[in-house]
């Protein structure tokens, strides 16, 4: 394994001259360390070929890595090689596994396989639902300083579920997860602010907590709420192109409820040509991606729209 890992660092160097620095001499470093049956080292390593960080991405060769190191008991590794199974990304997908592995990450002080383990119970996927047990894996991933675990509490706070309502529990927990790092809290703090609901209300801030999430880490939801305030004039200036570009991405991604907005706006002319026959046609889509209003509205208007 020693010859095959140093051959892809040294691949790295020949495409890339930037690669050939310092972090490259630390990836080597952190393979041998792996070699040696250090089980963190091969952890690192693993992110590095997950990513290709100053070496040539292998998805194979981060789930290998992986492996090892939860073997190694790195129960971070755990959770990662689980996101591995439930993504098909380098192994062949296998959700239930994929659920094992948080498990056994969580148990092992990974508390990013806490937070992947409570989303599977809060939906019922390959385990039990129980939205107390997730309620309580956030709260463990929380407490440990896992901003997900954190944001992910939080949307519980906010709709009751596992926990009783607690719109400023839910703004306080969105705020920890949301900051000049993350954003994983921006969007559920956004919608805060703009309803009011926990916090004073405040569309200004509610534009900026959307944007943030929508610029940084390209959040369907975040982007959606951004374009609908944009184009309401709430908390920003009033611009429909603006508006029409973001639910034009959005939809894109396969956001339904952004096809619907599109296909309105392009309907009356806002913010974009009017045409009714694309109107039509982003209309079926958001339909066809479950937005319900949009079958309504597609009913109403006859078949073929």
């Amino acid at each position: 394994m020693t010859r095959s890992l140093r051959a892809l660092l040294a691949a790295a160097c020949i495409v890339s001259t930037t690669a050939c620095n310092k972090e490259t001499v630390t990836a080597r470093s952190l393979v041998r360390s792996c070699d040696a049956g250090h089980a963190a080292a091969c952890d690192t390593v693993a992110l590095r070929f997950e990513k290709g960080e100053y070496v040539l991405r292998d998805a194979d060769r981060a789930a290998t890595l992986y492996g090892q190191a939860c073997n190694g008991g790195v129960g971070d590794a755990c959770a990662s090689l689980g996101v591995m199974y439930q993504r098909a990304t380098g192994v062949k997908r296998d959700s239930a596994h994929a659920a094992q592995l948080f498990q056994q990450g969580c148990d092992r002080g990974g508390l990013a396989g806490c937070t992947h383990l409570g989303a599977l119970h809060q939906a019922g996927l390959n385990v039990p639902r129980d939205p107390d047990r997730a309620a309580a894996l956030y709260k463990r991933a929380c407490d440990g300083d896992n901003v997900e675990g954190c944001a992910s509490l939080g949307a519980l706070y906010a709709t009751g579920v596992g926990v009783p309502t607690d719109f400023a529990r839910a703004a306080e927990l969105f705020g920890r997860a949301c900051d000049t790092t993350t954003t994983y809290g921006c969007t559920g703090l956004g919608r805060l602010n703009a309803a009011g609901t926990g916090v004073p209300h405040n569309d200004s801030i509610a534009v900026k907590l959307f944007e943030r999430a929508c610029r940084r880490a390209n959040e369907a939801e975040a982007c959606f709420e951004w374009a609908k305030l944009v184009e309401a004039g709430r908390g920003t200036v009033q611009n429909f192109q603006r508006a029409a570009r973001l639910y034009r991405e959005g939809c894109e991604d396969k956001h339904a409820e952004s096809c619907f907005r599109l296909s309105e706006m392009m309907a009356t002319g806002a913010g974009t040509w009017r045409d009714p026959r694309q109107a039509a046609r982003y209309r079926r889509m958001a339909c066809q991606g479950g937005f319900a209003e949009a079958c309504i509205a597609r009913k109403a208007q006859g078949a073929s729209s």
